[in-house]
């Protein structure tokens, strides 16, 4: 059986950062927060949404993930470069069909060795709780998370 080989993150990392991240916003009284674990390829993993969590809010998970993936960058440095220069900016969210926002809440997921395993994406609630849901996530699973802020 074909199997491919690489560094990722595996469902069941994923699926702890989910459920550890969504614990995290209801023990701190965030806002009802949806969650998506990308791969570094940035193919979805693992997605949830708490009860109340507005509907678009999959998407705009999935968008602060798949930015830092696609730009190899935080988002911090996203806003950086956004405040530097819109225009850039505008043309990279419009190639990139609106899925890179410059705020925070999406975090690369690293493992010990500092290998990229994917990011994560958390939204709902004010961006820097986003973040700290998304962190908590990730330090569950025993991984890595890389903000910018570090």
């Amino acid at each position: 059986m074909w199997q491919a080989r690489g560094v990722t993150i595996t469902l069941a990392q994923a699926q702890t950062v989910v459920t550890a991240a969504l614990a995290h916003g209801t023990e701190q009284g965030f806002n009802p927060l949806t969650v998506a674990v990308l791969d570094p390829g940035g193919a979805l993993v693992a997605l949830a949404r708490q009860d109340n969590s507005g509907n678009l809010r999959p998407d705009l998970a999935v968008a602060k993930a798949y930015g830092v993936l696609a730009l190899g960058m935080t988002n911090r440095a996203i806003a950086a470069r956004a405040a530097d220069s819109p225009e850039f900016f505008t043309s990279v969210a419009t190639l990139a069909g609106g899925r890179i926002l410059s705020v925070p809440g999406g975090v690369f997921v690293r493992d010990a060795d500092g290998n990229l395993l994917g990011a994560v994406g958390v939204t709902g609630d004010a961006s820097l709780n986003d973040e700290a849901a998304a962190v908590a996530g990730i330090r569950a699973a025993g991984l890595v998370a890389v903000t910018g802020a570090e």
